[in-house]
C-alpha cells in the first residue's frame, strides 16, 4: 500500500505546484512537444494571482502548502545545483524556514518524554517561542547554575514530523526511480541516491543528541582558532527530541549597520569568515553547511558564532586534497595538474582524454585571470567545473556540491559585509599554510606515517585474515564436492519473500480489476 499511498502523494504534490503556477513557470525549452503540451494545458487550473508572481514566490508558496517536510526537501535540493539546476537551486535557496509554532504543552511533552524528568526541574523559566523552523522550534529559558541563574536556548523537535517525513520521502524515492529509468541521461545524478542521501541528512538532523555532537566536535576542533566559535552543549539537558545550549547575545551578520553601531570592524569579519570556513574544511574535514547570514551572530567580544547545526559537511583526506590541488592549479594556471589530479582521484573515467579535460579546464581558468581579484568568486569557479565535467561523464559527488554551495553562501555573506572583498588575498594564509603542509616535503613524511600504520593493522589482523581465508577455502571444496545449499532460516525468508510478492501481485490485480468494472459500469 505504501506504493498507492506515494502515487496518491504525487498526486497532491502536483496538483499544488500546478494550482501556484510553479509547473507554468518552469522553463520550456528542450522539453518534447508532448509535455509542452502538457505545460500549457495544465495552465489553466493555475490560480490568477500566482501567474502575476515570481517564480521563486510561487515556489514559496506551494512549499508552504505542502508542509515542514517539503520545506527540508526544498532546502536540501536547494545544496544540489547539479540536481535541480542552478536556477532552481537559487529559487529554493530563498524558502524562508519559517513555520507556525506548536503548543507549549507540545514542547513540554517532547521535552519531558525525551529527558524523562519533569519541565520545571530541568528549567527555572521556559518561555514562549521565539522561532520556529519546519523541524523544531526554540524557547528562551532559564537554569540554575553554581554562578546563578543562565539564559539558555530550548530546541524542541515538531510533533509528528519524523511520520510525516517518511510518508513523503516514499514520494521521492518513487520520483527518483521513474527518473533514473525513463531519463538515461539523469543517471550520472544518480537521482535514487540523492534521495537516499537527503533521508539520511533529515534522519541525522531529527535527532537532536547529533547536533549537539556536532557542536561538540567543532567547538574543539576551533578552540584555539580566532575570531569564530559554536554555543556550548548543555548535555544534561539534551535528548533525542530537545537540545539545550547557550544563549547567544549578538548582532546578526545579516545586520551590517547594527555591526558597524556595535564597534566591529566589517572588513575582519569578512576575512576571519572565510578563513575559519577553510580551516574547518581543509583542517578538519567537517564544516557548518548551513552558514546563511541568519545562522551568524557576532557576540560583544567580535567572535562570530555559529548557530544551527543541523546540517554538516564531512570530507576525507583524499577530497580535501583534491580540492586544495584544484585551487592551487588554477592560481598557478597549471591545467594540466588540475586534471590529473580529477584522474587520480578517480572522479572522470580513466577512457577520457586527460589532454582533451585540461583544455576544458583551461577554458574555465584563462577568463579568471583577465579579471581583478576582488570580483573571483571560489564557489562560482568550482560550480564551473562541476559544469564542464558533466561533459566528461563525472559522477555526482555530494560532499563536493554540498561544499561548492556552502562556500559560495560564505562568500556571499563576506561580500555583503565588505563589497570589494578579494577572496583570494583572504583565503591565502590559510589555504598557502595548508598546501605547505599537505602538498609539499610534509606530505611525503605524513603519507609514509599513515603507510606504516596501515601495515602494522594489517599485521596485526593477518592471523584471522588467514584463519578466515582458510575456512572460505574448505566451504568452496565442500561446494564443489555436494552442490551450493541453503541453510533452513534462509529457504524459510525466500519463502516468505515470494508468499509476500504473490500477495501484492494479486491485490494489485484486484484492484485494477475492480477499477475497469467501475469505469465499464459508468460507461454502460
Amino acid at each position: 500500500m505504501s506504493a498507492f499511498n506515494a502515487y496518491f502523494g504525487l498526486i497532491r504534490v502536483g496538483w499544488v505546484l500546478v494550482r501556484e503556477g510553479v509547473v507554468i513557470a518552469l522553463p520550456s525549452e528542450g522539453l518534447p512537444p508532448s509535455v509542452s503540451l502538457a505545460k500549457s494545458f495544465v495552465s489553466i487550473f493555475a490560480r490568477k494571482r500566482a501567474k502575476t508572481q515570481a517564480r521563486s514566490d510561487r515556489l514559496a508558496k506551494a512549499v508552504e502548502r505542502l508542509g515542514p517536510s517539503y520545506v527540508k526537501i526544498g532546502q536540501f535540493l536547494a545544496t544540489r545545483p547539479d540536481v535541480v539546476g542552478v536556477d532552481m537551486a537559487n529559487d529554493l535557496s530563498q524558502l524562508q524556514d519559517r513555520m507556525a509554532f506548536f503548543p507549549h504543552a507540545a514542547a513540554k511533552a517532547a521535552i519531558e518524554g525525551s529527558l524523562g524528568r519533569p519541565l520545571d526541574d530541568l528549567y527555572v523559566s521556559f518561555d514562549e517561542p521565539i522561532a520556529a523552523a519546519s523541524i523544531a522550534q526554540v524557547h528562551p529559558a532559564e537554569i540554575t547554575t553554581p554562578e546563578g541563574r543562565k539564559r539558555v536556548a530550548v530546541k524542541v523537535i515538531r510533533p509528528g514530523v519524523r511520520q510525516r517525513f517518511v510518508n513523503d520521502i516514499t514520494a521521492m524515492y518513487l520520483v527518483a526511480g521513474l527518473q533514473e529509468r525513463f531519463m538515461p541521461s539523469s543517471r550520472r545524478l544518480r537521482p535514487v541516491e540523492v534521495t537516499r542521501t537527503l533521508e539520511q541528512t533529515t534522519k541525522v538532523e531529527m535527532d537532536l543528541r547529533l547536533e549537539a555532537a556536532a557542536l561538540s566536535e567543532i567547538a574543539e576542533n576551533t578552540e584555539k582558532d580566532p575570531g569564530f566559535r559554536v554555543p556550548k552543549v548543555d548535555w544534561e539537558r539534551t535528548g533525542r527530541d530537545v537540545i539545550t545550549m547557550e544563549w547567544i547575545d549578538g548582532v546578526k551578520m545579516s545586520d551590517v549597520e547594527g555591526l558597524k553601531a556595535a564597534g566591529h570592524d566589517i572588513n575582519v569579519l569578512a576575512d576571519t569568515l572565510i578563513q575559519s570556513f577553510l580551516r574547518h574544511t581543509l583542517r578538519d574535514g567537517f564544516f557548518h553547511a548551513d552558514m546563511h547570514p541568519g545562522n551568524l551572530f557576532v557576540d560583544a567580544e567580535g567572535q562570530i558564532v555559529a548557530v544551527d547545526m543541523g546540517i554538516v559537511g564531512r570530507l576525507g583526506k583524499k577530497e580535501r586534497r583534491f580540492l586544495a590541488e584544484i585551487l592551487f592549479g588554477f592560481i598557478t594556471r597549471d591545467y594540466v595538474r588540475v586534471a590529473e589530479v580529477h584522474f587520480e582521484a578517480g572522479y572522470v573515467p580513466a577512457h577520457h582524454n586527460t589532454e582533451s579535460f585540461a583544455q576544458a579546464i583551461r577554458a574555465i581558468g584563462e577568463p579568471i585571470h583577465g579579471q581583478p581579484a576582488e570580483t573571483i568568486s571560489m564557489g562560482k569557479l568550482l560550480t564551473l567545473l562541476f559544469e564542464v565535467t558533466e561533459l566528461f561523464d563525472m559522477e555526482t559527488r555530494p560532499e563536493l556540491v554540498m561544499l561548492q554551495k556552502t562556500m559560495v553562501v560564505v562568500e556571499g555573506v563576506s561580500r555583503m559585509l565588505n563589497p570589494r572583498f578579494n577572496m583570494w588575498k583572504a583565503s591565502e594564509p590559510v589555504v598557502g599554510d595548508w598546501i605547505r603542509t599537505n602538498l609539499g616535503p610534509k606530505r611525503i613524511v605524513t603519507d609514509l606515517r599513515d603507510g606504516l600504520k596501515a601495515a602494522v593493522k594489517l599485521a596485526e589482523a593477518a592471523p584471522e585474515i588467514a584463519a578466515k581465508t582458510e575456512k572460505f577455502h574448505h566451504e568452496l571444496l565442500a561446494m564443489s564436492e555436494t552442490g551450493l545449499r541453503f541453510d533452513p532460516q534462509t529457504a524459510e525468508a525466500i519463502g516468505k519473500a515470494e508468499a509476500k510478492h504473490s500477495r501484492s501481485g494479486r491485490l494489485a490485480l484486484w484492484i485494477i480489476a475492480l477499477t475497469l468494472l467501475y469505469i465499464a459500469w459508468h460507461l454502460s
